[in-house]
């Protein structure tokens, strides 16, 4: 039981797959909120906690939910050239198959998907599915704005750099990601969701050139010895980066994580608004505040999908 108790714990605070990490998930999605115009600002900045705290939800689920990983990433080799003529769900359905599009992933449909959901959300006053969508939507928009996230190679499993997908959005985020300049400017609203949400797709894929190329250049340059080191964590200890080499990376990749970084707030404060202007711009001030059951039921669904992934029953 104890066990458990401690697996509970770790997968309701911790993501558990390649994603922008803990922390960076949280602080994209915070400061999205400062884009937004004060007719909701006040509401969003009343449920910043809630929104940072869930915005790594799709992450948790994604091995207990069928179809849920699909939606973090594009395999762009697995499409060819084609995949950026083909915006809309429905006629890359036709044109692939719905098997072939969850085998090698959906994200910029996804984002599209989750548009449409947050705004009927907004029409409907629905105070739960308004932050559920907008915190769920945020991770699904980051994701796209991640190079890594639009590769086969999405952890130089491929090209013997194994571990490159958590330094380069876990890693370097958490060592500097405070000397970054994060301010974009106010939310705009977005005439086309499709091919914003597939322009940055785009190009987020065009820089992975530049991100295998200088970390296997760098590995030559100073060694495997000097590549890696030991840090505390916690009461651990865990191999990981070395400072020198994640400096001497962050510096040759010339603000490519902050760029990246930035894209991805500016994308969510647009899309957050876009949704609220296409739901005929309605008071959120006058919106209810989450119902103790509301809060009973986002947690009885997050334990949910702990009990599929361990095949648990609900008393244990």
């Amino acid at each position: 039981m104890k066990r458990v108790s401690i697996f509970i714990f770790c997968f309701l605070t911790s993501p558990l797959a390649f994603s922008w990490g803990f922390y960076a998930h949280q602080r994209i999605n915070r400061l999205a909120i400062f884009t937004l115009p004060p007719e909701m600002a006040r509401f969003y900045k009343k449920h910043l906690v809630y929104l940072m705290e869930n915005s790594v939800n799709p992450d948790k689920r994604r091995y207990a939910v069928v179809g849920e990983a699909a939606r973090h990433y594009l395999d762009v080799e697995a499409y060819g050239d084609s995949v950026w003529v083909k915006p809309y769900w429905k006629e890359a359905v036709a044109f692939w198959g719905e098997d072939t599009l969850n085998a090698h992933g959906i994200v910029p449909w996804q984002i599209q998907r989750m548009k449409y959901q947050l705004t009927a959300a907004f029409k409907e006053h629905h105070t739960s599915r308004i932050l559920k969508l907008s915190a769920e939507l945020g991770h699904y928009i980051a994701d796209g704005n991640v190079p890594l996230h639009t590769t086969r190679n999405y952890n130089g499993q491929l090209t013997g750099q194994e571990g490159i997908h958590a330094f380069w959005e876990s890693r370097l985020p958490e060592l500097y990601a405070e000397r970054y300049d994060f301010f974009v400017g106010p939310a705009e609203y977005v005439r086309s969701p499709a091919q914003r949400a597939w322009a940055n797709v785009k190009q987020a894929h065009h820089c992975l050139d530049s991100l295998f190329l200088l970390e296997t250049q760098l590995t030559q340059e100073l060694g495997v010895t000097r590549k890696y080191s030991i840090e505390e964590r916690g009461a651990t200890h865990q191999k990981t980066y070395s400072r020198d080499f994640s400096e001497r990376y962050h510096q040759a990749l010339n603000h490519q994580v902050e760029k990246q970084m930035r894209a991805s707030i500016k994308m969510i404060g647009d899309f957050w608004y876009t949704c609220w202007i296409d739901a005929g711009q309605p008071d959120l001030n006058t919106l209810q505040e989450l119902s103790e059951q509301d809060k009973k039921s986002e947690d009885q669904e997050k334990r949910s999908w702990l009990q599929r992934l361990l095949g648990i029953r609900p008393e244990e």
